[in-house]
């Protein structure tokens, strides 16, 4: 006899279908796992055997083959170890083969039999709902699971022992509901920021747009404070970004208790970071920051001292919204539309503007400094700010009156401008959604951000004098639009090409 058992593998965020088969033999007393295993699924014998051993089950002396199938694809973690169990056990005549066949199992197991959590759950709830199976998994996973929809029968036991008597009828495993991540404490608030008027209007810019944002200026004028407190100026996740980016994170293992999130992720990944930890990669191609970061912010601080080479791997990702792993036998895609907010000294020092302060090779070592990020990265982000130094006088001053919840009104307004906008040029080419002003481009561009006669005219000649770029070009109109929106009003004026400009700066090194 030869028990069927679904699971799935995992690339990227697609979801492979994968039939494990068992079957026991006379012959030679073994236990084999075969179908391309890594080390996890492989020693998945041993926590499978304790595990049936915790329960009071003894395997039977004869030859076990358990096959991965389809056997050219690798086959990689923990999750194996429950379909295999459940192999066996249907194979000893335990659990019924037929009501096993509707499911799609995955969990990983310890030596007393329970279940411990997995990666990948949600993404394979959603594939077993399209498939018309149910789901067998961790009980610690059931509330993701949950939210692939309420048609989708999910057991989510605790152990193995609570699941066979699901199925022998003496113990009735209740459907988990779906939970959400818990709200978190209050982002800052820009009420704390003091002076820096234009840095805050540009980050209010950004957030209205979903624009890069690059800051400039020395060491405690406050670029990290603004950064922090861009997320409190952003809206939630919608249902269908918070289902995206939660299989993310899904994958990544970072989903906590299996609950969704509902704010958009926030990532600071250090200068230390490798090429796989910001782009995606190593063993298992696990997704990087940029990913981990998607339809948030990725912050990176003191962007020059990052190396070039990993500077240089975020072009692709910031211009397409996807990061690829690439190996030798196969492509992994995850999705990578992030919001970058970078910040730097203007030179190593930090005291370009003061002369008081700067190093004696001023002003040589800012243009070395500035030109470890190249002319191409640098003209991938809209806005460019010099965040000057705050005076003795303006820190004296009392707070603000206007803080993060009357920009973050503001910047609602508009987000919804780009959406019912955006919404009524559907349906895009397959993969493709466009929410924000920075995702346009292309004819779409050209019929939304079209500026009035004086804006192109202004565009033109400005165009012409700094020699910007084509992707360069289209970036002031993306944030001319943003800036339209914010105002309400239906046209890209010059007076918004002016401002777009404003915030353009001549690459290092031209």
């Amino acid at each position: 006899m030869v028990a069927r058992v679904n699971t799935v593998a995992f690339q990227g965020i697609e979801v492979l279908g994968i039939d494990v088969q068992v079957q026991m033999s006379g012959g030679l007393v073994a236990f084999t796992v075969v179908g391309l295993p890594d080390k996890a699924v492989g020693e998945s014998r041993e926590r499978v055997r304790a595990a049936l051993h915790a329960l009071g089950l003894a395997l039977p002396a004869k030859r076990i083959t358990v096959n991965l199938a389809p056997a050219d694809v690798l086959k990689e973690g923990s999750h194996f170890d429950l379909p295999i169990a459940l192999g066996l056990l249907t194979v000893m005549g335990v659990l019924p083969d037929a009501e096993i066949a509707r499911y799609v199992a995955l969990g990983e197991l310890a030596l007393d039999g329970a279940l411990t959590p997995v990666a990948g759950v949600l993404p394979a709830a959603i594939d077993a709902l399209a498939s018309d199976r149910g789901l067998i998994c961790p009980a610690a996973c059931g509330g993701e699971a949950a939210w692939a929809g309420p048609d989708l029968d999910v057991l989510a036991p605790a152990n193995l022992l609570a699941l066979i008597n699901h199925f022998k009828g003496t113990q009735v495993l209740t459907p988990p509901k779906p939970r959400l991540q818990e709200q978190d404490a209050p982002p800052p608030d820009l009420r704390d920021v003091k002076g820096n008027e234009t840095a805050k209007r540009a980050l209010e810019v950004a957030a209205a747009g979903s624009h890069n944002l690059l800051m400039i200026g020395p060491p405690g004028s406050g670029k990290s404070m603004l950064a922090a407190r861009l997320p409190g100026l952003l809206p939630p996740l919608d249902p269908a970004e918070a289902l995206e980016v939660s299989m993310i994170h899904s994958v990544g293992g970072l989903l906590e208790e299996g609950r969704l999130l509902r704010q958009r992720p926030y990532r600071a990944p250090h200068q230390s970071a490798s090429l796989p930890a910001l782009v995606g990669g190593g063993t298992r191609a696990k997704p990087g920051e940029i990913s981990l970061a998607h339809q948030g912010v990725l912050f990176l601080d003191e962007l020059p001292e990052f190396p070039r080479p990993l500077l240089e791997a975020l072009r692709q990702p910031l211009e397409t919204g996807k990061a690829v792993v690439s190996r030798a036998n196969h492509h992994v895609t995850y999705p990578a539309r992030v919001q970058l907010v970078a910040a730097m000294n203007p030179c190593r020092c930090g005291h370009l503007d003061d002369a008081s302060l700067a190093c004696a090779r001023a002003p040589k070592c800012a243009a070395d400094y500035q030109s470890k990020i190249s002319g191409p990265l640098f003209d991938r982000i809209d806005l460019h700010i010099d965040v000057p130094a705050v005076s003795p006088a303006d820190l004296s001053l009392p707070p603000p009156a206007e803080g993060s919840a009357d920009i973050a009104a503001r910047v609602a307004v508009a987000r919804a401008i780009q959406a019912e906008r955006y919404g009524g040029f559907g349906p895009y080419p397959a993969g493709r959604t466009v929410r924000t002003n920075a995702e346009a481009d292309g004819e779409l561009l050209e019929k939304v951000a079209s500026p009035d006669a004086p804006g192109r005219a202004l565009l033109t000649e400005a165009a012409e004098r700094l020699k910007l770029s084509a992707r360069g070009y289209h970036r002031v109109m993306r944030v001319g639009r943003t800036l339209a929106d914010l105002d309400g009003v239906e046209g890209v004026k010059r007076r918004h090409i002016a401002e777009a400009l404003s915030y353009r700066r001549i690459a290092p090194g031209r």
